[in-house]
């Protein structure tokens, strides 16, 4: 469930309306922060946030501060009071963890810092993780996931961590320069026809693991390309083909096995909406590859992939565990452009603290993950996202003291948030800054991918492609 979030806009320049959904938010399934009851709790009322997503989502609140437990780690970190929200997605949990990075501008002032950077930040002297390297790596499997902070455990993967840079200095985009299908690498057809082979081509990709799909365009991006990719791959589809997606110069294949979902017999792939410009990659990638975030370069982050270990089991409660890796970049990047062919990390060794978490997988589409807030601890399970930069839980703001409350909006106490219909929307277009290739910020393709994560929250939780009949049918 990739959010890009900003204070009191709707990011993405909504126009017009697209079908509502009938499921109402039921806030009674949902587990509640008393802030009353935690002796370190802080409230931040003058930043009051208000997150519109492009399905019709909605959340509202504000900012605090207190103790906050991932896995063995803690820290007093500032987190986000959600007193109200409209959505379905948000049923019977209890927040959401982002661990994208943070934001830029207003929209990153009135949002809580991300809490994996207020957890490493070295002046916070209320953390136990202010030596933990600033990555974390995820998988998934068919019914678990687990993410590491700090790194990445080498006995969950088969060969060596390779590694590229991020398109982007504030988001997981990657440049994909092919992408093909087929029985084998070398009777595969390529999906990625581009209209102009000699002007550097690449289309940018979301790293995300709140999708559970591959996502690829569905009309030719204004000319861009020759063909229609998703046309061509309904049309070339077969059980037990697989594919191949170039990033870095490097062939990481996706199996038949990653991309069907066998239990519901459905296939895992979908067009884009129209206005966006690249690919979704989503949680078939991540259950075939290990992918680290390195958020440790000042000017973008650096994305490494290996191939899974498929014998490795998740762990079932928090570890942390101490390895020898030889396996970090530890260079200082120089900007590269996004189809910059991968490179293997310095073979310098260091020890590495990796703290394991296990993650629940529910149905292959959404993850949770347990956190603790408060002193003492209250238990809560949230939404495990990537493509978000928001930690946030939900409150009863009627049950939160007078002093807080006379602090907030008006209209945040008086309205209700939860009764409103949900509804998906089409995109404008429009600039996005930030993007480190000054080539490729020259037009709107960045802004475009960024926006499906969000278009695509109602498709990816609600829709899978089923190639019998070449349908949307619900999940």
């Amino acid at each position: 469930m990739a959010r890009g979030t900003v204070r009191a806009l709707v990011l993405v320049g909504l126009v017009g309306a697209g079908t509502s959904f009938h499921t109402p938010y039921k806030p009674e399934q949902s587990r509640h922060f008393d802030v009353t009851k935690s002796s370190t709790f802080n409230p931040i009322t003058e930043k009051v946030f208000d997150l519109h997503y492009a399905d019709g989502s909605h959340l509202r609140g504000f900012n605090g501060v207190d103790q906050v437990w991932l896995g063995d780690y803690k820290c007093t970190a500032p987190f986000g009071v959600i007193t109200d929200c409209n959505s379905p997605d948000f049923n019977g949990v209890d927040g959401i963890l982002g661990f994208g990075l943070p934001k830029s501008g207003e929209e990153g002032r009135e949002l809580p810092t991300p809490i994996l950077f207020a957890m490493t930040d070295q002046e916070n002297k209320m953390s136990n993780a202010r030596d933990l390297t600033r990555k974390f790596s995820f998988f998934s499997t068919d019914i678990d996931a687990e993410v590491q902070l700090g790194g990445y455990d080498p006995s969950t993967t088969v060969g060596e961590m390779w590694y590229t840079p991020c398109l982007s200095e504030n988001d997981f985009i990657v440049g994909v320069t092919s992408l093909r299908f087929g029985q084998s690498y070398d009777t595969s057809t390529e999906l990625l026809k581009f209209s102009d082979p000699m002007d550097e081509p690449y289309l940018p990709s979301i790293m995300d693991s709140g999708t559970s799909c591959l996502v690829m365009p569905g009309d030719t991006l204004g000319g861009k390309l020759r063909n229609v990719p998703f046309n061509d791959f309904t049309n070339l589809w077969e059980e037990g083909k697989s594919f191949w997606l170039g990033i870095g110069g490097r062939e990481w294949q996706v199996p038949f096995s990653s991309w069907f979902l066998a239990r519901t017999n459905q296939t895992c792939v979908q067009p884009s909406p129209a206005g966006m410009q690249g690919l979704l990659i989503g949680d078939v990638f991540f259950r075939s590859f290990m992918v680290e975030f390195d958020m440790t370069q000042r000017e973008r982050p650096i994305i490494g992939i290996a191939p899974l270990n498929l014998k490795y089991n998740p762990v079932r409660n928090p570890q942390l565990g101490a390895f020898e890796l030889h396996h970090a970049p530890i260079t200082k990047l120089q900007l590269l452009r996004g189809e910059e062919t991968m490179f293997p990390a310095e073979h310098t060794e260091r020890l590495t603290q990796v703290d394991q978490i296990p993650i629940f997988n529910k149905k292959g589409t959404q993850y949770f993950m347990d956190v603790g807030v408060g002193t003492p601890k209250q238990p809560f399970t949230v939404i495990f996202d990537t493509g978000s930069a928001v930690f946030g839980v939900f409150v009863v703001k009627h049950d939160l003291p007078m002093s807080i409350r006379a602090q907030l909006p008006d209209d945040m106490i008086s309205t209700s948030l939860y009764m409103l219909e949900q509804k998906s929307s089409s995109t404008a277009t429009l600039p996005l800054a930030g993007v480190t290739n000054t080539k490729f910020a020259a037009g709107v393709v960045i802004f475009n991918l960024c926006m499906v994560a969000l278009v695509l929250i109602y498709r990816r939780k609600r829709r899978s492609v089923q190639y019998d009949t070449i349908s949307h049918d619900d999940c």
